[in-house]
């Protein structure tokens, strides 16, 4: 029946036609590339390969005998200015990139500057040194498969090309790049098995991006018009009867387009009802109830689809919310192919982000174990994010568990040295990774082994590299405890029998600062008890009570009783003087301590003492109150009368003068109060009048610090610094009692208005220095306002900057910035008197572009200043008092083991 159909509609132009003209796009396209072979029964595939040579050689016409993208229309002067410029502008980037090879924005920037001028091998040259570091965005493999496409002229050419495509659908799952890749492959159809070489490329962007519920459905139906191509080229002329052999390719070819339509409705896609449409009709007959039940399932499926589809059309990029939560729904539904393909959209648009790089090669490395399938995520992972040690461990160990070559394992492991991590104990952490690898190779029980001798030497070369390479970097080798050697001495003493090695390793690790830790000892006791002799292991116990500082009394216990477990009366009693007498001078340096810290705190409280006294007994001296009678009403209203000094405030009239006079707060160093002396009484508080409320409405206010202490007249300078915001009413500078200013004081207005602008002259420099302007807020009436502090905790999207030249602007630091990511804030650090401290810390937009800028910065000169380049992690500020002494009872050992 479907025969007949195909035969009654391949014979009416205006149903053909009528057809051809509600297909999709994509089709239509298809179509048309392949009408030459509908039309020549007996040479179909040389008809279309002639076709697609044409069209490609009329593009090559188009375009400029030098290269590709060149405007031959201008050739007047300006045009050969534009290019001087330009070229003047190549070499610049080029350059630049001599310097830095790992600017992405001057490869990106340096392509489409070649590409316009039309300088066909060195843009080869730089796309090709682009695609060996980084992966290539869809955009600009794109270009770059046109460009070529274009210029392919023979066969060579012709692999070329194909062998561009095998790389640009290996860096991400793009069924755009996918459909160029098999139109193109159609242009060779007439070489030998050239028709399998389309179906081959046809089938495995179908597995890669078929699935893709937006975007796979193109992908299907050029497929699928592909083939119903080839159907027309084996159907017999109208009215003829077909040979045997023709019946039978006729058969087969039908068979092809009916499978493509059953497996395509068996997917979840956009738009599967105009698709079930085309199938019943091109069928002619009802759609066989396998293929329907099919159909409707994944109909079901699409529905459970849709609103997650729907949230990635409405959000913005990134998408990682959106992503994730699509991510955790095919996770629950459990098809791993959907998994797969959910993975690689959320990647293609979030490509530097390590952790969805890390859920994803794990769900291989658990779920599918396809190897190649593992192993060119892992690849690709590392390829994206190379700054992150948990991807280039996770690939050695994927390379191992799929059986690759021992070269091939080194060769990753080498570039991951070269990767440069962000801190030290990522190098630690990938030599164990490697050194454990090796360690799995070695057949221990064969001495002298090649592998063991391999596995030796790697010890060394890590111990060597940690020393030289990554102390000079990190000013530490990022293995405090040794762990590395810890590992090689277990290995010899266990696998190998080698215990004197054992003992030379240990000796080394105890003379790098760790004899003085109870468990460091412990650890090589217990290799001693494991695998040596009871000679070493009294000998190495005693060289732990002698040595051992931190937890000595843990360590005295352990040797106690190995003796009562393995010793003869006289190590009996050696042991027991031994630990006592260590203990004793432990007892005695501690009590020492303990009672020179009694002494400073004395000494202090001493002091304390003193300057209360001092005060307390301080009377009212006339030579004060004349010189500060002035500034009486100040104090009893707190704006005073203008004249900025500040004046002694009494109580009542009734008062006596013997009455301790009570300072304002603000006299005093901040967060202090005047307290009044023994024996003095202690005012009742006044209840303020509504003038001097009104007086202190801190919402027109606002408070200037940082002020040299040298500054004269400070109130007509506070005036003629903040006249130009607004009208001001009061201006209160604070004095000392010695009536010395103090470098602080209040600013009020007239109009709340003014308080914005004023706040804008925040750091403005005044007398030398910057002032620092605030608002005035009455902490009694906002109890919830917080005062501004910057973050002490891990900031994952900040970085901090140390060792820039003190020419360096904020400007010029952000210009630097800027190829890494978008900028979100600069703050350079200065001291008090303005002067820059050599450091900032610079905010990105998200963590990636950090750390790529951490990556790509660090190291870097600038006015022949080495820049170091950190994620910003400032450090907690401790309460503790460092010098204070533990109470024994509280000491625990940082490893409890003994015998």
């Amino acid at each position: 029946m479907a025969t007949q159909v195909w035969q009654q509609t391949s014979g009416n132009p205006d149903v053909e036609t009528q057809r051809l003209a509600t297909q999709p796009p994509v089709t239509r396209q298809i179509r048309s590339n392949m009408a030459a072979a509908v039309n020549d029964v007996e040479t179909p595939l040389r008809e279309m390969e002639q076709e697609q040579e044409e069209a490609e050689a009329m593009d090559r016409e188009s375009d400029d005998e030098e290269g590709v993208g060149v405007d031959n229309s201008d050739e007047d002067g300006d045009t050969s200015e534009d290019e001087r410029e330009n070229e003047a502008e190549i070499q610049r980037l080029e350059e630049q990139l001599s310097i830095n090879v790992f600017d992405y924005n001057c490869h990106v920037d340096l392509i489409k500057l070649l590409r316009q001028e039309g300088k066909l091998q060195r843009l080869r040259t730089a796309r090709q040194k682009m695609s060996e570091l980084f992966p290539l965005t869809e955009e600009i493999w794109l270009d770059w498969l046109k460009d070529e496409m274009n210029l392919a002229e023979d066969e060579p050419d012709r692999v070329r090309v194909y062998e561009l495509f095998e790389k640009a659908v290996s860096d991400y799952i793009c069924p755009e790049i996918w459909l160029e890749y098999a139109q193109y492959s159609i242009g060779g159809m007439g070489s030998p098995g050239g028709v399998g070489t389309v179906r081959d490329i046809f089938e495995r962007a179908l597995t890669a991006a078929g699935l893709h519920m937006t975007k796979g459905a193109v992908l299907w139906e050029a497929y699928r018009e592909f083939e119903m191509a080839i159907l027309s080229t084996v159907q017999p002329p109208p009215g003829s009867v077909p040979a045997r052999e023709q019946q039978e390719q006729l058969s087969v070819q039908l068979e092809r387009v009916h499978v493509l339509f059953r497996r395509q409705l068996a997917v979840p896609l956009l738009d599967m009802d105009g698709t079930y449409a085309e199938y019943s009709e091109w069928a002619g007959e009802a759609v066989p109830d396998a293929a329907r039940q099919q159909y409707k399932k994944a109909l079901q499926q699409m529905e459970k689809n849709k609103p997650y589809e729907e949230a990635l059309l409405v959000s913005e990029a990134p998408k990682m919310a959106e992503y994730q939560a699509y991510i955790d729904f095919e996770l629950k539904e459990g098809d791993p192919a959907r998994i797969q393909n959910i993975f690689e959209r959320a990647l293609a648009e979030n490509c530097l982000v390590p952790d969805l790089w890390g859920k994803y090669t794990s769900y291989l490395d658990r779920q599918l174990k396809i190897k190649g399938l593992v192993l060119s995520a892992h690849e690709r992972a590392v390829r994206n994010c190379p700054w992150t040690m948990g991807l280039w461990k996770s690939y050695l160990l994927a390379l191992e568990r799929h059986g690759a070559e021992h070269p091939s394992v080194s060769d990753v492991f080498q570039k991951a040295l070269n990767a440069g991590f962000i801190q030290a104990a990522d190098y630690v952490e990938i030599w164990q990774a490697y050194l454990d690898y090796l360690r799995r190779r070695v057949d221990f029980s064969r001495e002298g082994s090649r592998e063991l001798e391999e596995l030796r030497a790697a010890f060394t070369q890590a111990l060597d590299y940690l020393k030289q390479d990554v102390e000079e970097r990190f000013t530490e080798t990022g293995d405090l405890t040794c762990n590395i050697m810890q590992i090689w001495a277990r290995i010899e003493a266990l696998h190998c029998k080698n215990m004197q090695k054992a003992r030379e390793l240990w000796d080394v690790i105890m003379t790098k600062g760790n004899s003085r830790y109870a468990n460091m000892w412990l650890e090589y006791y217990n290799l001693e008890r494991s695998y040596g002799d009871t000679q070493h292991c009294r000998k190495a116990l005693h060289r732990a009570v002698q040595c051992t500082s931190d937890y000595p009394e843990h360590v005295c216990e352990v040797l106690i009783t190995f003796e009562r477990v393995e010793g003869t009366l006289e190590d009996w009693d050696t042991a027991v003087q031994k630990t006592e007498g260590r203990l004793a001078r432990i007892g005695e340096q501690r009590a020492r301590a303990a009672a020179k810290e009694a002494e400073l705190q004395r000494q202090e409280d001493e002091k304390a003492e003193q300057r209360r006294r001092s005060k307390a007994e301080k009377k009212p001296q006339k030579k004060v109150q004349k010189r500060r009678a002035e500034g009486q009403d100040q104090f009893k209203k707190p704006w005073g009368d203008g004249s900025g000094r500040p004046q002694k405030r009494r109580r009542g009239e009734g008062d006596s003068q013997d009455t301790l006079e009570l300072m304002e707060t603000e006299s005093e160093a901040p967060g202090r109060k005047a307290e009044p002396g023994p024996g003095a009484k202690r005012p009742q508080q006044e209840a303020p009048d509504e003038g001097q409320e009104e007086d202190r409405d801190d919402r027109s206010s606002v408070f200037v610090s940082n002020l040299t202490f040298a500054l004269e007249e400070p109130e007509k300078q506070m005036r003629d610094a903040f006249g130009r915001c607004g009208a001001v009413r009061q201006v209160r500078p604070v004095f000392s009692s010695a009536g010395a200013f103090r470098g602080y004081c209040y600013v009020q207005f007239q109009d709340q208005l003014a308080v914005a602008e004023a706040l804008k002259l925040d750091r403005q420099e005044l007398a030398g220095r910057p002032m620092f302007v605030s608002p005035c807020v009455d902490k009694k009436k906002n109890p919830d306002f917080k005062v501004f502090k910057y973050s002490s905790s891990l900031e994952k999207d900040k970085v901090f900057i140390s060792g820039l030249p003190y020419s360096c602007t904020k400007e010029q630091l952000e210009e630097l910035c800027r190829p890494h990511g978008a900028v979100r804030a600069i703050r350079m650090v200065t001291n008090r008197s303005g002067k820059p401290k050599g450091l900032a810390y610079v905010e990105f937009e998200d963590e990636a572009q950090a750390l790529q800028a951490v990556l790509k910065m660090d190291g870097m000169l600038l006015q022949d200043h080495k820049m170091s380049v950190a994620i910003s992690n400032p450090p907690r500020r401790s309460l503790a008092d460092a010098t204070s002494i533990k109470p024994l009872g509280a000491m625990v050992p940082r490893q409890l083991c003994g015998a």
